[in-house]
């Protein structure tokens, strides 16, 4: 069955970096485009970041842009987040998500929690 696994998120302080990883198993991963969405304390969904199946590809929310930087390794069916510049309005679940239109997508990961604080 599909099955989407983030990880690597944690606590870092304004200004840091992370990297999260998304490990895909289940389905033939370098068919299907993947997208970042983060939801924090109180608030909606945002979306963050959707690349192509290729990984040639990607789109960013505005909050993100310049900042963060979505990669994909189709021979490892990972899908990665590089997040940079970090600010504490960063902090949030992020999720992976099966697809481009993430919003009708049934297929997302647990998420894993990232907090930007001093």
């Amino acid at each position: 069955q599909v099955q989407l696994v983030e990880s690597g998120g944690g606590l870092v302080q304004p200004g840091g970096s992370l990297r999260l990883s998304c490990a895909a198993s289940g389905f033939t991963f370098s068919r299907y485009a993947m997208s970042w969405v983060r939801q924090a304390p109180g608030k909606d969904l945002e979306w963050v970041s959707t690349i192509n199946n290729g990984g040639g590809s990607t789109t960013y929310g505005d909050s993100v842009k310049g900042r963060f930087a979505s990669s994909r390794d189709n021979a490892k069916n990972t899908l990665y987040l590089q997040m940079n510049s970090l600010k504490p309005e960063d902090t949030a679940v992020y999720y992976c998500a099966r697809g481009s239109d993430w919003t009708s997508s049934p297929y997302w990961g647990q998420g894993t929690q990232v907090t930007v604080s001093s």
